[in-house]
């Protein structure tokens, strides 16, 4: 009788009921970034992934899907698996403006898993060196001359870069023409070469051609004065804080993404970035660290939506896709 009950349990000990999950992750995990290498969304991803990498035991490989405003990459995670394996590092044009800007857009912004904002990185108004314009109100006189007209350079049509120069220019009455380029990087090398007259730039993507001479910042986003650039106003001390905000990156995955999962991918970003080396190296070079969780994080960026929305109106921007 005992040999019969033995026999009778064994099915329910193999049940699926009493089976554990598998431990996550067991093989290579992709980080999407949306936008070409260089960039200030692939040095984030950069450092996120080594150190992910470190605790996870597992490969983690940065994939740049750059294209269409970051609609490409963006759209490829949406239709990704919800299973952990794909996750990616958007920011508010990616998850936000795209939104409002284009009518036909392949991905729902909601339709992502929330799991931390990873920074914030303040914007600052450069010039080239070689520009005459060593102040704001010198920038708005050239852009304001009969027959001049200036150029701009954005990372993408659509960007929050694009919205807040064109805000800047359509409030201040300047002639100005939008010069859109495949991300930061190269927007941000053709303003030190003076091809185009100025950029509204996250710190972050330009700070090494300021600290080498190339380019010269007229005025700070953010709240208050960058430590590096203490004699550089803010732009709402200068009146121009209806283009102060901060550009904003953080990691979601596709609905359905069981929770366990993403919490373990907060845990992991809220490490790397507490590592006193890499958060130094990460400040340093423009960024601001902020992390929430994910019960924080999907009420923020439905905030994130409608805010820009406005700043998408009164930019006049509008694209087609």
């Amino acid at each position: 009788m005992i040999a019969r009950r033995a026999l009778l349990a064994l099915p329910l000990l193999a049940s699926p009921a009493f089976a554990q999950p598998a431990p996550w992750p067991q093989r290579t995990v992709r980080l999407i970034v949306p936008f070409p290498p260089g960039g200030t969304t692939d040095v984030l991803a950069r450092a996120l992934a080594a150190k992910w990498q470190e605790g996870w035991g597992q490969q983690v490989v940065v994939d740049n899907k750059g294209g269409g405003g970051g609609v490409i990459g963006t759209q490829e995670a949406f239709r990704a698996a919800p299973d952990g394996y794909t996750l990616v590092l958007g920011n508010n044009q990616t998850q936000a403006t795209n939104g409002a800007l284009m009518t036909n857009l392949p991905y729902d912004p909601a339709g992502f898993a929330a799991i931390t904002l990873v920074a914030r990185a303040p914007h600052a108004l450069v010039v080239p060196a070689s520009s005459p314009a060593k102040t704001v109100a010198e920038l708005v006189a050239l852009g304001r001359q009969p027959g001049r007209g200036l150029s701009y350079a954005s990372p993408s049509a659509g960007s929050s870069a694009h919205l807040m120069s064109e805000t800047f220019a359509r409030r201040n009455g300047m002639n100005v023409t939008h010069v859109p380029y495949r991300g930061a990087g190269p927007a941000a090398q053709d303003l030190a070469a003076g091809t185009v007259d100025f950029m509204m730039a996250t710190w972050a993507s330009v700070s090494g051609l300021a600290s080498g001479g190339r380019i010269r910042a007229l005025g700070v986003g953010g709240a208050t004065r960058f430590p590096d650039l203490p004699d550089v106003p803010t732009l709402k001390e200068l009146g121009y804080d209806y283009v102060s905000g901060d550009a904003w990156f953080g990691l979601f995955a596709p609905l359905g993404t069981p929770a366990p999962i993403l919490e373990k991918v907060h845990e992991a970003t809220v490490a790397a970035l507490s590592d006193p080396v890499l958060r130094g190296r990460l400040e340093a070079a423009g960024f601001r660290i902020a992390t929430m969780t994910p019960a924080e994080f999907g009420p923020f960026h439905q905030a994130e939506v409608v805010r820009w929305a406005a700043l998408v109106k009164e930019s006049g921007v509008t694209l087609t896709n």
